[in-house]
């Protein structure tokens, strides 16, 4: 599950990683999650890092009575970054980080695209592992999605599809280590409340 959408910080006063809080609507799309998953049996809630991924796994711990859980190799690739821009501002911009994107690149310096899936894969993996013949929610970012998901495919490029807030990839993992992509970016839950592209 791709975090909802956040609010814009252009830069920290101090310099540090910026963490933006979710977005009026951002809280909407979050709360659509609910309905959206409201007839799976669901065994565990995991959320990067990040406080707009644990704000939008937040309406879904309340409908459950459950915690999620924060795992750290699912965070994205700009964790460390002084800045977040929603994508869609950065495209309206023409902003060097969204031709970065265009181009099936991670935009942040010292990021290493390789080390960055293996971290995302490494970290869906172990969860798969922990929960056999379960469900598991993982609130996560648009470049770890595209990590875990290009895993499966064998999809080369770092940045290959544009996940929507709250969109739900769904990887089926078989206990014998196969995996299947079952869907991709499904957003009729929150379609009328995502940005027009």
């Amino acid at each position: 599950m791709r975090h909802a959408l956040p609010v814009r910080v252009d830069a920290t006063p101090d310099g540090g990683p910026a963490d933006p809080e979710l977005a009026a609507n951002g809280h909407e799309q979050a709360q659509r999650v609910v309905e959206a998953l409201a007839g799976e049996t669901i065994t565990a809630l995991y959320t990067s890092p990040s406080r707009r991924a644990r704000e939008t796994a937040f309406p879904l711990e309340q409908a459950l009575g459950m915690t999620a859980l924060v795992e750290e190799g699912i965070a994205e690739f700009d964790a460390q970054d002084g800045s977040y821009v929603p994508v869609e501002e950065l495209r309206a911009a023409g902003d060097a980080r969204w031709t970065a994107l265009a181009a099936g690149e991670l935009y942040s310096p010292n990021v290493d695209p390789v080390a960055f899936r293996a971290r995302v894969v490494d970290a869906v993996e172990r969860i798969a592992a922990e929960h056999p013949g379960g469900r598991a929610v993982l609130f996560s970012h648009a470049g770890s999605i595209n990590a875990a998901a290009g895993h499966v495919l064998g999809q080369e490029r770092p940045i290959w599809f544009a996940p929507a807030y709250c969109s739900i990839t769904r990887i089926a993992a078989a206990r014998g280590g196969r995996r299947g992509l079952v869907s991709l970016n499904e957003t009729g839950h929150v379609r009328d409340l995502l940005p027009r592209r």
